[in-house]
Order: structure tokens, then C-alpha cells, then sequence
């Protein structure tokens, strides 16, 4: 009652206080933004991007880093779509772009079999049966910290709009966002197996 409407307006009273900046795009959340986070993560590292190839060029040495941070026993997770699932074929006629959904996940795989065995990390696919809601949806977690980009119905990822998200509660908009990465975890396929199955 205090406050003139004004500024009542311009604060965030609510659940809004999680969101801690917004991006029309996800190109245009700086690479300093995501080396921040993974930097100053203790914890916690939950790469739950489809393709995830863009860290890689994003975030300096970034196989040392996850190397350290593992080492100190920071759980590191990536979360990546199968490149020969049927999901990612289709994604693929629907973007026609030079640089395929396949190719981009094999930048992945390659960049972490080039890391070598390094405890603390996991890799799975995401499980056949969730490859369309994994796609639609990418959640990078950093401790209490996420990075969520919904993808919009033709765009490439880094064209999706990004949230910036802090963790103020337990029922917050960071709170669901990372369930929903937890679930299709819980359900994901560790990628040797999948490669010996086929």
C-alpha cells in the first residue's frame, strides 16, 4: 500500500521472482552467462539439452572445467537426444538446416568420448518414448540456478527464447522446470547401451 502503482508495477512480488532475466533468444544470453553458472556450481550440472553442441564453443576449456568440477564431486549429467531416433529425423525435415539435429548431437558425443572415463560424469540418450518432449523443451540446470529454453515450433535452438531462472521455493517455475528433467532422466538410456542394441 506503500508503494505508488507505479512502482508496484516494475517489482516482482511473486512467483516472477524466479525469473531473473529473459532472452527473445537463446544466442542472446551471453557465453559469460553460462560460464558463470557452470563455474560457480557445486553440486550440480544437469546439461539437458537435446543437442547441447553449442557448449562446447560457448564455454572456454570447457572439458577441463567439467573434469574439475567432477573431481571435487559435482555431479555432471548431459541428457542428449539419440541421433538415429525417428525424433531427430523428423526434427531434422522440419529445420532444413546445413548443420542436421544428427550432426549436432555427434558434436556432442565426440567432445565427451574425448574427455575419456571421468568419474562423476554421465551421458544417457533420452528414452524413445520421451524424445518428443525432450526436444521441445531444453533445461540446463547449475545448482539452484537454470537455463530453459522452450523450443518454438520451426526454430532452431539458439532462435527459441531462454529463461534465466533462480530457485526462490520448492514449488517455483525452477522447481518444475528441473522435475520435468528429472523425470525424463529417471527413464533415459545410458548411450553404450543403446549403441549395442541397434
Amino acid at each position: 500500500m506503500l508503494w505508488p502503482k507505479a512502482v508496484r508495477d516494475r517489482l516482482k512480488t511473486g512467483s516472477d521472482q524466479e525469473i531473473v532475466r529473459s532472452y527473445p533468444y537463446r544466442s542472446a544470453c551471453p557465453s559469460t552467462v553460462w560460464g558463470e553458472l557452470i563455474s560457480d556450481a557445486t553440486d550440480d550440472l544437469f546439461f539437458g539439452g537435446y543437442t547441447s553442441y553449442f557448449l562446447w564453443s560457448h564455454v572456454p576449456a570447457l572439458p577441463d572445467v567439467l573434469r574439475r568440477k567432477a573431481a571435487k564431486g559435482c555431479r555432471v549429467r548431459f541428457l542428449i537426444g539419440d541421433p538415429e531416433g525417428s525424433v531427430t529425423t523428423q526434427r531434422e525435415e522440419i529445420e532444413d538446416v546445413a548443420m542436421a539435429v544428427s550432426t549436432r548431437i555427434r558434436t556432442t558425443l565426440e567432445q565427451l568420448s574425448r574427455m575419456g572415463p571421468t568419474e562423476g560424469l554421465e551421458a544417457r540418450f533420452s528414452a524413445p518414448a520421451d524424445a518428443t518432449n525432450h526436444i521441445s523443451l531444453s533445461v540446463f540446470r547449475f545448482d539452484d540456478e537454470a537455463l530453459v529454453t522452450p523450443h518454438l515450433a520451426t526454430q532452431v535452438g539458439h532462435d527459441s527464447p531462454l529463461l534465466h531462472l533462480r530457485r526462490r521455493g520448492e514449488q517455483g517455475m525452477f522447481h518444475r522446470f528441473v522435475e520435468h528433467a528429472e523425470e525424463l532422466w529417471s527413464r533415459s538410456v545410458p548411450i553404450e547401451r543403446l549403441a549395442h542394441s541397434r
